[in-house]
Formats: C-alpha cells, sequence, structure tokens
C-alpha cells in the first residue's frame, strides 16, 4: 500500500474511534429507572413552575401534568443532543423503544456516555 493510503485510512479509523466516544446517555435519579422527556423546553418551564408554587393543589396539579406531557425514557438510553442551554438540551434518542423520539431534558438528566474501551 501507498503511505498516502495508509494515513487517509489511519485518521479515518481514528476519528470513528473517537466519535464513538462522544455520545451522550440518559441518567435517572433517586432510584428512578427511567427519564422523564418532555415535549418541548415550554413544557418543562411550566410544568415546574406549577410545582414550584407549593402547596398541594400545585404540586399535585403539576405531577398530574408531568405524568400525562411527558413519555418515560429508560436510563442509560443514549442520545444525541441537537442543542442545549442552562436548563437542559434538545435531544434524540438513538436507541431502544423510543428510538427516533425528540424532547427536552433536565441538564442533570444528560450525561458523557462512558468511553467504550
Amino acid at each position: 500500500m501507498r503511505p498516502k493510503t495508509i494515513i487517509i485510512c489511519a485518521i479515518a479509523v481514528g476519528t470513528s474511534l473517537g466519535m464513538l466516544g462522544c455520545g451522550h446517555k440518559l441518567v435517572a435519579h433517586n432510584g428512578d429507572s427511567t427519564v422523564a422527556v418532555y415535549p418541548d423546553e415550554n413544557t418543562f418551564n411550566k410544568l415546574s413552575d406549577l410545582k414550584k408554587q407549593g402547596g398541594v393543589v400545585g404540586g399535585l396539579i403539576g405531577g398530574v401534568g408531568e405524568g400525562l406531557a411527558t413519555k418515560q425514557v429508560d436510563n442509560n438510553t443514549p442520545v444525541r443532543i441537537i442543542s442545549s442551554d442552562d436548563k437542559g438540551s434538545q435531544i434524540e434518542v438513538l436507541d431502544g423503544a423510543s428510538k427516533g423520539m425528540h424532547g427536552f431534558v433536565p441538564k442533570d438528566n444528560v450525561a458523557n456516555a462512558a468511553m467504550p474501551w
């Protein structure tokens, strides 16, 4: 083989291996096995505000609204970050039963995936 071909192949393999470790995954907390994925950031903000209003009614309405508005996705599910801000990330689910789904998750529910080696 020519040296130029070897160099190009080495760069392609190195880039491919590097991209494997650059993914993200969903992270559940407090003993949960799933993560709530909101349809969009506005829905997340509205439900968070309802919960913060306090009292039994605010918390109950916020909890029920969250159950109706969100989709539960398994812990450690690989995702692609489409965009992010200080509150969280717009994501696309890459694997599992919800593969292809788009939505919003709070920033503490997304982590860098571990390197495969």
